[in-house]
């Protein structure tokens, strides 16, 4: 069910998608995290930076991967987290 640009950066252990934060287009370097949640884990992208759900939104549909910031968390369209267990 992973695509394969979620493949890579799995593979790779990181990315680097453009963001517009307040207006500017920016460099962000998004690494992967596993997370524990209860018996489960599952794998996801995560940066300290700031970053609006829209943005979120956009590079998880784009990285077939869950996105997460300081301010949310976001999940490609029609996915949730039983989707990204033990990858």
């Amino acid at each position: 069910m992973v695509g394969e640009s979620a493949k890579k950066i799995l593979k790779e252990g990181e990315a680097t998608f453009e963001v517009n934060r307040s207006g500017i287009r920016q460099k962000i370097r998004f690494t992967v995290k596993k997370i524990k949640q209860g018996n489960l884990e599952y794998t996801e992208l995560f940066s300290e930076k700031l970053i609006g759900f829209a943005e979120l939104q956009r590079i998880s549909e784009e990285a077939g991967l869950p996105v997460q910031s300081q301010t949310a968390r976001a999940f490609p369209k029609g996915m949730g987290i039983k989707d990204f267990l033990n990858l």
